[in-house]
């Protein structure tokens, strides 16, 4: 089978002070203050002023973005670099609406939601409850599928609506701030202790659907413009502040079809990487029957 997507081995090396914090014991003490919300808080400080500035130029070189793909502006702190905007044509979008497509830049891995209403990422296993602070919501989601795009500082970190639709539900769980590298999502069930956001909708081509954002260490906020209402096709949901973030969407049984090749790179302990508009997958026929 010819292959479509670059790919990205899941490794939970890390950095030297991420393994220090999650596999050491001392460390693993130091970490409970360095994920808590008002240590986030003042970094936040920091990176929305002008004195972290300098941090731009390092920045793109470490992580080698293709700054032509941005629009261009004088930026007055390092977090207002840090949300810049794409260019439109950048990004790829495709009009055919029975398509799948990514809702942010991100490398993607997938996973089934058994009848118990879980799903297992390497050693954490996620219950649809405690994810969403929703028993009963999350029994409809037995038997699907959960989509994870961990963002890393090289992405995009704005999202988007994936389809046409209505927002039925949306709401803030607080929590703390765990990094979504692999070594601390292989050690801790990380998206379900950290703060993040959920959104039901109920779309036109993909049945109900959940949009969970999750926030990560040194990201202070998830920022979503709208908590209701109608929502379009690649209208922008929001943005991340700085750091590595994930967002996760939840497909019920039967409704969407994803490539058979991230199936097969999750398998093979691979993520694979996607562009915001990039195809993923596709409607089932009979979905809306």
């Amino acid at each position: 089978m010819e292959k479509r997507f670059k790919t990205v081995s899941i490794s939970e090396s890390g950095s030297h002070l991420l393994t220090f914090l999650y596999k050491n014991p001392v460390g693993r003490l130091l970490l409970k203050g360095c994920i808590q919300p008002p240590l986030t808080k003042v970094a936040g400080a920091y990176l929305n002023s002008p004195l972290s500035k300098g941090m731009i130029p390092r920045f793109i070189k470490k992580n080698k973005l293709q700054v032509e793909d941005y629009i261009a502006e004088e930026y007055t702190s390092f977090n207002h670099f840090f949300m810049r905007e794409i260019r439109p044509e950048a990004r790829l979008l495709t009009e055919e609406e029975a398509f799948l497509c990514a809702p942010c830049d991100a490398k993607v891995t997938v996973y089934p939601i058994s009848k118990k209403r879980t799903f297992n990422v390497k050693h954490s296993e996620y219950a649809l409850s405690e994810l969403l602070d929703n028993t009963s919501l999350a029994d409809e989601w037995q038997g699907g599928s959960a989509v994870i795009f961990r963002l890393t500082p090289d992405d995009y970190h704005h999202y988007y609506f994936i389809d046409e639709g209505t927002i039925l539900e949306q709401q803030k769980i607080s929590g703390v701030f765990h990094t979504v590298q692999p070594v601390a999502i292989h050690n801790e069930p990380v998206f379900s202790r950290n703060a993040r956001e959920v959104t039901v909708i109920e779309t036109k081509n993909f049945g109900k659907i959940i949009q969970i954002e999750v926030g990560a260490l040194m990201v202070g906020k998830i920022k979503n413009l709208k908590k209701s209402g109608k929502c379009h096709r690649f209208e922008k949901k929001g943005w991340f502040e700085f750091g590595g973030s994930t967002v996760i969407l939840l497909f019920q049984e039967h409704q969407v079809r994803i490539d058979p090749e991230i199936w097969l790179n999750t398998e093979n302990n691979r993520e694979t990487i996607v562009d915001f508009g990039q195809v993923i997958g596709e409607k089932r026929e009979g979905n809306n029957e």
